[in-house]
Parts: C-alpha cells; structure tokens; sequence
C-alpha cells in the first residue's frame, strides 16, 4: 500500500486513463449496444486483478474488489453508452461511428471509475468489498433498470452507492452537489386521438382529431399550473404534434407527444392523472377518443443526506471546501442513476469540465484534466466509507 494520496497517484497514470478516455469516445456506442466499451472495461479490470462480471443488465459490467475481512460495502457507478449525435468537434479522437457520439462526457465517467479501481487495486487501502458498477443505456434507454432487473443489488450488495458527472460551465478541480432532490423525474409521452377522416372540403362529415389536437395542446397547459402546487416543481412540454399527410384531407387521426419532469414521483403521478382526464373528456367533447401513453423514463434522483454529507466532505478534503457547491438546486434534467438511489442510499457529485461546450452538443468532448479529480472522489469515498482498521 502507497501512502501516496489518491490525485497524486491518479496524475501518475493519467495519460494512460486519457488513453483509454480517447479510445472509448472514438468509438461510442448506443444504449444496450456498448459490447466493445463494455469488453474494454471488463478487460481492464481483469489486468488490475479485480472479479469482474460481465452482461449485467445486457451489457453492463460489475467488477469487485475486496479486501480484508469487512463486512461493508460500497457501490461506484459510471455510465458507458452515447448518443445518436452526428460529431462536429474535428479532434484527432473524434467518433469513428458516423451518427453516434459521446457528446455527455460517458467516456470520461467510465474512464475515471476505472482510474479508481486501478488506484484501489494498487493500494487496497479499505477493508471491505468495492463493487464498480458499469451502467449501459443511461440515455433514456433503462439502462439502470436492466441491471435491477438483473438482480444488481442482490448479486453485489452495497451498504450505499456513489455516481458523478461531468459540468461544463464550472473549472476543472471545482465539484457542486447537494442533500435531498438532485434531478427530476422524467416521463415521455403519447397522445393518440382518433376521430373520422373526410375531405377537407366536406368537415361537417368528419370527426376531426387535428382540432381536437390543437384544443388539448392548450388545456394540457393548465395542468402544472391549475393542478400543481406552487410550492412544487414540474414542467409539462409538447415537443411533436402530428396529424394528416395532405392539403385536402381531414385525417383519421392525430398525436401529441412530449416529455414531463417533475421531483417527486406523487407529482408525476398527479400529472399523469390529469393529462389523461383531460385528454379523455376533450377527445369525447368532440366525439372522438383519446389514449394516453405515459412512461416513467427517470425517477427523480433524491440524495441521502449522510451520504451527500459525506461525498462532499470527500470532495473538499481534495479541493477545498472554497471549491465545492453544496447548495446547489436541484435540475429539472434526470439521470436514471435515481432507480439505484431509490433501493440504497446513495448521493451523486457533479465535477468541473472546464470551458467546454455544453452537453448532448455536437461540439463538446470531455475534459481530459478533470479525470485525476474525479479518480480521487470516487477512490475517497470507499476509503472514507470503509476504513481500514475498522472492527469485523
């Protein structure tokens, strides 16, 4: 064991985590398709003499690490997939796969969950089990569902979990995070109305869907703010309206589609309730009909306050506490990280990407200098949670 500190030793092989970081983001891979990513990881753990486990949730990968006879255990999670973005960055390690990109900096998380468990293989500075969770498919694909699905917590029990991500805006070596509600929920929906087709020059013999569209494209405004508490947070938006392919014809039906976000899941059910009210007694008004289908994408991801305590306290102890937001208010973008939260207390850390452009754009790219910073907050964490010296 090195009494090294965990940045200092994360810089000496930082080129070789670049590497790595570089390697995965020219060859990006969509959600539940990440073989080549996954296989690198499971690779790289295996080198390190760490227990992996691969197709967790698919494609996911759970590496462990003991060490000593503790009986604590602590759960590191990266997320690996991209996004079906066209690359615009012109870089040397830019996407070899035309139309996909790691344009929300998954290969920069991976990469420094790696650089922690080469560090924490090296030192094995802890007493107890490290599980290194590799999520696929965070990008609204239920990627973190998959791997619960796969029995994740059951197979690689975890007494807390610990996720990151990257922020552009803020300087590399800054951190923000948080107690309570960290992103919101999210849910996507569709709205079909059907009604009856005719010619536009005849609507007295129609029953048109396209009208009823427009009407429920309004009224669905008042459910955040007739129905939610002002005290609470939501948003409803309409993102696509489709109906009819011609000039001349009144079609047979009509779609509203769209996204609602919310931080507590009793919100996103009491929107649910009333979207579909009203998109039922409308559509009726005008003797169509209505269906709704709403989708829980994302649980609002909630922090255990102890353990968002703790992972700031991480956090300052390598920075300075002059370096690390613990105010910050919760986003209303959602990380599907939350259903892991939801079944173990957990808490999640945002860290500085520096000046670069912002995430899901086809300009950004991940910042290489931020990987020692989050290498150390994740390799402090499980030293801090499990100690060594700790009693059986």
């Amino acid at each position: 064991m090195s009494d090294t500190a965990p940045i200092d030793r994360a810089r000496t092989y930082q080129d070789e985590l670049a590497t790595i970081r570089r390697d995965i983001h020219q060859h990006p891979e969509l959600g539940l398709e990440e073989h080549r990513t996954a296989e690198l990881v499971a690779r790289k753990l295996e080198e390190w003499g760490i227990e992996v486990h691969r197709g967790v949730g698919v494609t996911g990968v759970v590496g462990v690490l003991r060490n000593g006879n503790g009986q604590g255990s602590v759960g590191l999670r990266a997320d690996m997939d991209a996004l079906p973005i066209n690359e615009a960055t012109g870089l040397p390690h830019a996407s070899h796969n035309a139309g996909v990109m790691h344009a929300c900096g998954h290969d920069g998380h991976t990469t420094m969950l790696l650089g922690a468990a080469k560090y924490l293989a090296e030192t094995r500075n802890f007493n107890g089990t490290v599980n290194f969770i590799f999520q696929p498919a965070e990008e609204g694909v239920g990627g973190a569902l998959a791997m619960l699905k796969d029995k994740l917590f059951e197979r690689f029990p975890c007494d807390a979990v610990y996720g990151m991500h990257n922020r552009p805006g803020l300087p590399v070596g800054h951190f923000t995070t948080g107690k309570g509600p960290r992103a919101a929920g999210g849910a996507f929906f569709d709205i079909t109305i059907s009604g009856k087709g005719a010619h536009g020059a005849h609507p007295h013999q129609s029953i048109d869907p396209v009208v009823v569209a427009c009407h429920l494209g309004t009224a669905l405004q008042t459910v955040v703010a007739r129905n939610v508490a002002p005290a609470e947070s939501a948003v409803l938006s309409i993102t696509r309206i489709v109906g009819g392919d011609a000039y001349n014809v009144i079609p047979q039906s009509a779609t509203l589609a769209g996204t609602v976000r919310a931080m507590k899941r009793e919100v996103m059910e009491l929107v649910e309730t009333n979207m579909k009210r009203l998109a039922t007694s409308i559509a009726a008004g005008f003797g169509a009909e209505a269906t709704v289908d709403f989708r829980l994408i994302f649980a609002p991801m909630v922090a255990d306050d102890a353990e968002a305590e703790l992972l700031g306290d991480v956090a300052s102890d390598l920075v300075g506490g002059d370096k690390v937001r613990r105010d910050t208010p919760p986003g209303m973008g959602s990380e599907d990280f939350s259903f892991m939260m939801e079944l173990v207390p957990g808490a999640h850390i945002n860290l500085g990407n520096g000046d670069s452009a912002a995430l899901h754009n086809h300009l950004y790219d991940f910042n290489d200098e931020a990987i020692p910073y989050g290498v150390a907050v994740y390799a402090g964490i499980v030293e801090r949670k499990l100690p060594k010296g700790t009693p059986d």
